[in-house]
């Protein structure tokens, strides 16, 4: 435990020296509060409270830019040392190959998770600030917001290390996180949305749309916060929830599931790949 802490604090200060955690919270602190201020204005209309529209916002705004950040800062982790050098130096300590893509992992997302609680809580603060009149479920909500993103991050960062553990270039790594990220991002709900609109319910019924979901971690962390919500209506997820029925805690054990496969496999791929 010790090495893996020693390899994760090195991660963190590396991130500080580069900018990466200054300028991911200044990113994610910036949207936060322009989706605050600008996405409460509906609260009168839609009959939600101001802290239920900007869980609705963050979760929707998290979906697109917290994977890509994770993508980001872990594409390289293993390959990029391995074109620089370093890795072989690294490996010369008494420090075995999973300690080092664990230590990575966790200085990753400690970066990851400490912009994303600063930057969000920020919007959560000034909402507070403002005096505006919030339920205490309003609070629970927006915490568990907080929480299922990291998740959502951290499933994203074992992603990176599994096509860094893969590939052999810095370049085939960057190539292949983009199309990870369009690929879950984008590309697997519209086809989706395709498929059942052709299907019409014949083939795909709810319980095979329930193990399809788990096929997307996007999917398992919009589903975890926008369903249930006073405006999930206007979050595009209305209509499928009325069809996927899936508790809260398999939608959690999915994103974990999500982290730890990845993960392992990075740690199997990379303990068999030669320096």
């Amino acid at each position: 435990m010790r090495t893996i802490a020693i390899i994760a604090a090195k991660e963190i200060q590396e991130g500080l020296r580069n900018r990466w955690v200054l300028a991911t919270t200044l990113l994610l602190a910036a949207l936060a509060l322009s989706l605050t201020f600008l996405g409460s204005a509906p609260t009168g209309q839609v009959g939600a409270g101001a802290l239920d529209v900007v869980v609705v916002s963050l979760s929707s705004l998290t979906i697109f830019l917290v994977p890509l950040i994770a993508l980001l800062i872990s594409h390289d982790a293993v390959v990029g040392e391995m074109e620089r050098g370093t890795m072989i130096l690294l490996l010369s300590y008494p420090v075995g190959r999973s300690q080092v893509i664990l230590g990575k992992f966790v200085g990753h997302v400690a970066i990851l998770g400490f912009a994303t609680l600063v930057g969000y809580g920020a919007a959560g603060l000034a909402l507070a600030l403002t005096g505006a009149s919030v339920l205490a479920a309003s609070w629970i909500a927006f915490a568990a917001m907080l929480g299922s993103s990291v998740l959502l991050g951290a499933a994203f960062v074992a992603i990176g290390y599994l096509i860094s553990a893969l590939v052999r270039d810095r370049g085939t790594a960057a190539g292949a996180a983009v199309g990870v990220w369009l690929l879950m991002v984008l590309l697997f709900d519209s086809a989706l949305l395709g498929l059942l609109v052709v299907d019409q319910g014949r083939v795909i019924t709810a319980s095979v749309l329930n193990a399809l979901l788990f096929l997307n971690p996007t999917d398992l962390y919009r589903l975890s916060n926008l369903v249930g919500s006073n405006v999930s209506q206007f979050s595009g997820m209305a209509g499928l929830a009325g069809t996927a029925h899936i508790g809260l805690s398999a939608l959690l054990l999915g994103l974990i599931g999500w982290i730890v496969a990845p993960l392992g496999l990075a740690i199997l791929a990379f303990g068999r790949r030669e320096l």
